[in-house]
């Protein structure tokens, strides 16, 4: 089986379809104990100093792991992709062009699937027969959000990485589901975690893996990731095809769309703050601006770069929101942006 190496989530049912093993470059470059050599490698190889490091670090990761093709975003995306195309196409990598439509139109996102499709000879029938399959699969890895918000027992960073897996199902889809099934088991027999002030995360997924693990020492607790939960589709059983599944992915469409969505979660999840992560050198820093306007509830924005840790700035920040938030909640504090 061919690997295929994505960038973002895209219709991956297409690339099972078509007999390809989806990798998901960013899970490639962030989990590797290496991740510094693969962005090293980019600017060794010319990429500015002063350019997105997971852009970077998925340009490193596609050389080390020999993937001779690649799946392009090239709208509702980063906006560098078209240029990091460009780049792996001068390294002899084929790169394959798919668009989420900016007019988010039922009718616009069909033409681009069925463009996609087209591109690797596969059939709407063909499609829809692995979507079941995966759909499936994303009910498991809706049951640790739920069992993450509602009963309080998968942890923050649990409820991250299951969902973001399901960008590319680990590369192995029945051993996923297994793994999915073991840890559910795992989970239920837990007693509840108990912690007052409860957190989203909003935005791309972290570059530091210590931030579910950091908040948890502030009597806090993160019960939403928001793209992360987007990347297990969960409405996807609502979805009568695959047309309507990845309409309905908030994403790539425009941020109205997502705030929709978030001030949903706000409610259910009963959140009492947001973390806000954005990236260094990306163009959605200036939806922070949009976001703080729009969401009636306190957001921290933290920037990452390149490191995989929290530094000490980060760390004093998350503190002082953290015990803001828990002041807030005995009626002690009036509100935070920042």
């Amino acid at each position: 089986m061919n690997k295929i190496g994505i960038t973002t989530t895209v219709p991956v049912e297409v690339l099972l379809a078509a007999g390809y093993q989806a990798v998901d470059l960013n899970n490639l470059f962030i989990t590797s104990d290496k991740y510094d050599q693969y962005i090293e490698q980019a600017e060794r190889d010319g990429f500015p100093k002063n350019s997105c490091a997971w852009i970077k670090g998925i340009y490193g990761a596609c050389l080390k792991h020999n993937i001779k093709e690649v799946i392009s975003v090239l709208e509702g995306d980063c906006s560098n992709t078209h240029a990091l195309a460009e780049v792996l196409k001068a390294r002899g990598i084929t790169t394959y062009p798919l668009a989420y439509p900016y007019s988010h139109k039922l009718d616009d996102v069909k033409e681009a699937i069925n463009h996609f499709m087209d591109l690797f000879g596969v059939t709407r029938k063909e499609v829809e027969e692995v979507r079941d399959k995966l759909n499936n699969i994303r009910s498991l890895a809706k049951e640790i959000d739920r069992l993450t918000w509602k009963d309080s027992k998968a942890t923050g960073f649990e409820n991250h990485l299951y969902q973001i897996n399901c960008s590319d199902f680990t590369g192995d889809v029945d051993s996923f589901a297994e793994e999915l099934k073991a840890k559910i088991n795992e989970i239920e027999k837990r007693e509840s975690i108990d912690k007052k002030v409860r957190l989203g995360y909003i935005g791309v997924p972290p570059m530091m893996d210590d931030l579910y693990e950091f908040v948890t020492k502030f009597n806090a607790y993160i019960v939403y990731n928001e793209v992360q939960r987007e990347f297990a589709f969960p409405r996807a059983k609502q979805a009568d095809n695959i047309y309507q599944q990845y309409y309905d992915y908030t994403y790539p469409y425009d941020l109205d769309f997502r705030l929709e969505k978030i001030k949903e979660q706000i409610e259910v999840r009963n959140l009492d703050g947001l973390i806000h992560y954005t990236q260094s050198f990306c163009y959605r820093e200036l939806e922070d601006v949009v976001i703080k306007e729009e969401l009636e509830i306190p957001i921290l924005n933290i920037r990452g770069d390149k490191s995989r840790q929290l530094d000490s700035r980060m760390k004093l920040r998350l503190e002082a929101f953290l015990d803001m938030l828990g002041d807030l909640k005995e009626g002690r504090n009036e509100g935070f942006r920042n």
